[in-house]
C-alpha cells in the first residue's frame, strides 16, 4: 500500500514541478485527479467501514482542492508567484503524519487538525511578511481562503474522531 502512495504523491508532485516550470501539458491536467483517486483506492481498499472511507476521502479532497486552487490561480497572487509553494507545507504535515499514524483513524484526526495548524501558519508568514501587497490579493481574500480551508481541515479531523467513535462503539458491542 506504501508504494502507491509514494507513486500517487509523485503523480501529484509532477504536476506541480510542472506548473512551476511552465509545462502546459501536465501543469493543468488531469494527474492531480488520477492521483488523487488511486491515492483513495489503495487506502480505503481493505477498509470496509463506510465512516472511514468517507473521512479518508474528505481528507484528499480537501488537500487535492489546495492543490488545484493554488496550480490554477494561486491563493496569494497568481499561480505563477512562488510564495504560493508555501502550501506544499500544508500537504507535506498530511503526508508525514500519515505515514507516522499509519492511516489509523485516531491520528488521521490529529493529522487533519496539525494540517489546519500549517494552514493558519502560513497565512501567518503571508500577512506578516506583506506578501499579500502582490495583486490582487487583499488580507481580506489571503483571511478567508485560509479560513476556509482551515474550516475543511477542522472538518476532516471531526469525522475521522466519528471514525473512530463508531470503531470503539463496534468493539464494545461485539464484546
Amino acid at each position: 500500500m506504501q508504494q502507491g502512495f509514494y507513486c500517487s504523491f509523485l503523480w501529484l508532485q509532477c504536476s506541480f514541478l510542472a506548473k512551476s516550470t511552465g509545462h502546459w501539458l501536465i501543469g493543468y491536467s488531469w494527474n492531480p485527479f488520477v492521483g488523487t483517486g488511486l491515492t483513495y483506492k489503495l487506502i480505503t481498499r481493505k477498509s470496509d467501514k463506510i465512516d472511514y472511507q468517507l473521512a479518508i476521502g474528505f481528507a484528499l479532497a480537501t488537500g487535492l482542492f489546495l492543490i488545484w486552487v493554488n496550480l490554477a490561480v494561486g491563493i496569494i497572487g497568481s499561480e505563477d508567484n512562488p510564495i504560493n509553494m508555501l502550501y506544499l507545507s500544508v500537504i507535506a504535515v498530511g503526508l508525514i503524519g500519515a505515514f507516522i499514524a499509519r492511516f489509523q483513524p485516531n491520528g488521521m484526526a490529529i493529522t487533519m487538525f496539525a494540517m489546519s495548524l500549517a494552514q493558519a501558519l502560513v497565512a501567518t508568514i503571508v500577512l506578516a511578511g506583506g506578501y499579500y501587497q502582490t495583486p490582487p490579493s487583499t488580507v481580506s481574500q489571503i483571511i478567508v481562503i485560509n479560513g476556509f480551508f482551515m474550516t475543511l481541515f477542522i472538518v476532516s479531523t471531526l469525522v475521522f474522531r466519528y471514525a473512530v467513535r463508531v470503531s470503539r462503539n463496534l468493539d464494545t458491542n461485539n464484546k
